[in-house]
């Protein structure tokens, strides 16, 4: 199918990745998972922690703590480097984010049915140039999205398993959130649950 502007910038790929593709790139998520295990973010000043599981592969990785949002070179609890990013996810951002410079930091958020994520903006990157390639498997989910002021009106779309949506260009800095995982859509996960892989170039390109 066709991509589908959402707004200018913010474009949808529904079902992108087919079944084999999305059954190959889990068995990647797992590996990094593996020597990278998920971890809770935790809200700044509050300590409150999130719905959501993560862990980071590429040079840098973003993390959430007390002390506020930021990418650093090592996950937060084990202080291991983080795991080379995979070439089939570098191959995604070559496909759809070509000709920005290469992603640094590739985001593996873990959603279990009662997860959500909050209306934010991406802007923790040192330049906004570059697109946000965003990756669906496993559960349907209901992503909102807006405009670049948080009070902006609002719009809703299910994304299912192997939707790729970009963020970039006049809708790089867009107001976006996760409403709801609706369980139980997808057979890719035995357990079910989401995981949303989100590409990031972090530096400005040299």
């Amino acid at each position: 199918m066709d991509k589908i502007e959402l707004s200018p910038g913010l474009l949808l790929y529904p079902q992108a990745l087919d079944r084999a593709a999305q059954e190959s790139l889990l068995a990647e998520v797992r590996e990094i998972v593996r020597a990278a295990p998920l971890f809770k973010p935790k809200m700044p000043k509050t300590g409150k922690e999130w719905t959501v599981r993560m862990t980071n592969c590429g040079a840098l990785g973003w993390v959430s703590d007390v002390n506020g949002y930021r990418y650093q070179p090592q996950h937060p609890e084990t202080q291991a480097a983080w795991p080379a990013m995979p070439q089939a996810i570098l191959n995604l951002w070559q496909h759809y984010a070509a000709p920005s410079a290469d992603p640094e930091a590739c985001l593996i958020n873990f959603y279990e049915p009662t997860a959500r994520m909050g209306l934010h903006q991406d802007r923790d990157e040192g330049d906004f140039t570059a697109p946000v390639v965003s990756v669906s498997l496993g559960d349907t989910c209901l992503f909102r999205y807006g405009g670049a002021k948080r009070n902006d009106p609002t719009k809703s779309v299910k994304l299912t398993s192997g939707d790729i949506v970009i963020i970039g260009g006049a809708s790089r800095l867009c107001f976006h959130g996760v409403d709801r995982i609706i369980g139980g859509t997808s057979t890719l996960m035995p357990n079910h649950g989401r995981i949303n892989l989100t590409l990031r170039r972090v530096s400005k390109a040299a």
